[in-house]
């Protein structure tokens, strides 16, 4: 694969399985140095040796992204391991379905605290590095379709995701000043432990008879003819994060198949 991302160093939230992990395998395919960040030190540690495996550079350390101590520390042991920070993906996420009105406060705090609150930290601390480096830097944040459309009975969580969309499109215009490059992807339905989640909250609210159902009837409209895998997301993020995107900053892109257009 070319090195286009060779000599850069990004920090990866939430990528010891799923999209998070396709992503960091896909950016150090393409020379990236990484850092995987998850909750789970081993699961981390894991991810980082799989791709280490294969020839490429990646250490796996714990961090709570609602935890600004450690967030700043996930990107200093980044910055310790490679040297400088080049960029970060802000992929860390959950989901819960829930029929709209039986979401209670406990349920939207948590999922803004993750999906929302997590991303404007890793976004402010990471802008500080870069600021500190003076050599610009990009910021990708994994955002989903239900940024850009709600969903029910995923109201929440689209109204975290929505934050995430307009996050991307403030920082761009806090930060490019400074040469750093804010935007966001949007998967659609892609099959992973998410997906599995939602799908039994859907059979649990009554809304399905299996769990896979959901995924099934969400899938049945796409364009493409097939719901999405972690890796369809992996080339979008390599452009992203190299410096063919150098130009482009503010924008959250749809990457679901064809399912909605924006």
């Amino acid at each position: 694969m070319n090195q286009i991302l060779a000599g850069k160093s990004i920090v990866i939230t939430g990528a010891a399985r799923g999209i998070g992990e396709a992503i960091a395998q896909g950016l150090a395919a393409a020379g990236a140095a990484i850092t995987i960040g998850d909750l789970d030190k081993k699961s981390a540690e894991a991810a980082a040796d799989r791709i280490c495996s294969t020839g490429g550079k990646a250490i796996g350390v714990s961090v709570n992204v609602t935890d600004r101590s450690a967030v700043v520390a996930m990107i200093k042991a980044s910055c310790d391991a490679h040297g400088s920070l080049h960029g970060i993906v802000n992929n860390a996420g959950i989901a819960q379905t829930k029929i709209f009105t039986e979401i209670t406060e406990q349920d939207w705090r948590r999922i803004m605290e993750v999906n929302s609150l997590g991303v404007l930290i890793c976004m402010q601390e990471a802008a500080k590095v870069f600021i500190a480096q003076k050599n610009g830097g990009k910021i990708l944040n994994v955002a989903s379709i239900a940024g850009k459309q709600g969903f029910e009975p995923l109201a929440h969580y689209s109204a975290s995701k929505f934050s995430v969309v307009a996050f991307t499109q403030a920082g761009a215009k806090a930060f490019g000043q400074h040469r750093i490059n804010v935007n966001a992807i949007c998967p659609g339905i892609v099959a992973t432990k998410m997906w599995d989640d939602i799908g039994r909250g859907f059979r649990e609210a009554g809304l399905a008879e299996k769990d896979e159902d959901a995924f099934n009837q969400y899938a049945e409209g796409i364009l493409l003819g097939r719901s999405s895998t972690p890796e369809d997301l992996a080339g979008v993020s390599r452009f992203l994060m190299s410096s063919e995107s150098d130009y482009m900053t503010g924008q959250a892109l749809v990457v679901d198949g064809g399912i909605i257009f924006s």
